[in-house]
């Protein structure tokens, strides 16, 4: 398999040399991991686990709005995708601890810079939706 391409240029040729569908074969496994991480739960359990290692319970209070079904879902996910370890200790009731791994927290820094960016730029984007509608309703 070909590695995607990294950027605009690269993009253009290969869409010119191949056409689309060699794009969305090579693309097919960026996509499927963008797709587990990009989500909002995963990046906020992501984001979360940065900080030290944390409780079911402990999480769902945090992040708060999650359902215990979601935060499942999440957690089992990034765990299948090897961003986080699930340690359970013998307790009564059992502890169930999860950390990120050292590839869960690689994902830190790429997550926390696109967190940033849509910080600085949330007004912008409001107002070219408010631009958007507003000509949608002109139409």
């Amino acid at each position: 398999m070909t590695a995607p391409p990294l950027d605009s240029a690269s993009l253009v040729a290969q869409l010119r040399r191949r056409g689309s569908a060699g794009l969305a074969q090579d693309c097919r496994p960026a996509a499927e991991i963008l797709a587990r991480v990009g989500d909002k739960w995963g990046v906020l359990v992501v984001m979360l686990l940065g900080h030290g290692p944390c409780r079911f319970n402990e999480m769902k209070r945090l992040i708060g709005g999650i359902s215990q079904r979601m935060l499942t879902l999440t957690l089992r996910g990034l765990e299948r995708d090897g961003l986080v370890t699930r340690t359970v200790r013998a307790a009564v009731p059992p502890h169930v601890d999860y950390a990120l791994t050292s590839l869960g927290d690689s994902l830190r820094q790429p997550i926390a810079a696109l967190g940033q960016w849509a910080y600085a730029n949330h007004q912008a984007i409001a107002a070219a939706r408010a631009r958007f509608d507003r000509h949608l309703k002109e139409s």
